[in-house]
């Protein structure tokens, strides 16, 4: 397999200044002035954004569990897996095991760890932890306040035709099907290590 070209030092922005345009209590606003690669300064804002993980849960007869929540953003109702933001100091596994038995009721017996994706890397330090979860038992929902979602179960096969269909366009769940088909076609093995989601990406000022 090819090396990966490693630009770094060519390419990479140091951080001069930064500012808090706007503290929320989910996400921040940030303005920075950089130095460019050409010695010259530049501004750069974005949304600091805690970190969260998606839990893939898969049913011994390889269907799959999915949500219907509507996303007020994108003004309609979105198809995905479980997720949800890490609380603070929170690991991302005890976060994945947080998430899927309060959004689904349902517990594992084995969780894996598949990847980390950056969904939004032009204007936010977002990164997801993505987990596959087995031996499934079903539990007691504990939804948050405010939170409404719907669930149902669908093949692999059915989800990847969403997918190539535009029916599913959330990225995290576009991400976690080819995942979830690589490793079911035994393409890519399971690693079986899983990861702290410590927060990730942003340069220090």
């Amino acid at each position: 397999m090819a090396e990966l070209p490693n630009h770094d030092a060519a390419l990479t922005e140091t951080c001069l200044s930064r500012d808090t345009l706007h503290q929320g209590t989910f996400l921040t606003l940030k303005r920075d002035t950089v130095r460019l690669p050409d010695g010259q300064p530049a501004t750069r804002e974005y949304v600091q954004h805690p970190g969260a993980v998606m839990v893939i849960p898969l049913f011994d007869d390889g269907s799959v569990l999915l949500e219907s929540q509507y996303r007020y953003p994108v003004g309609q109702v979105m198809v995905e897996y479980p997720a949800g933001k890490l609380d603070p100091d929170e690991d991302a596994l005890a976060c994945a095991r947080r998430e899927l038995l309060e959004e689904t009721g349902y517990s594992a017996r084995e969780f894996h760890y598949l990847t980390r994706i950056h969904p939004v890397i032009s204007y936010s330090t977002e990164f997801i932890d993505i987990y596959l979860a087995r031996g499934l038992s079903a539990g007691e929902q504990k939804l948050d306040d405010g939170e409404f979602l719907e669930l149902f179960t669908a093949s692999v096969a059915d989800v990847s035709e969403w997918v190539r269909a535009g029916k599913i366009t959330d990225v995290k769940t576009i991400i976690g099907t080819f995942w979830l088909e690589k490793v079911l076609s035994g393409v890519w093995p399971l690693d079986g290590h899983a990861r702290s989601a410590s927060f990730d990406g942003q340069a220090s000022c």
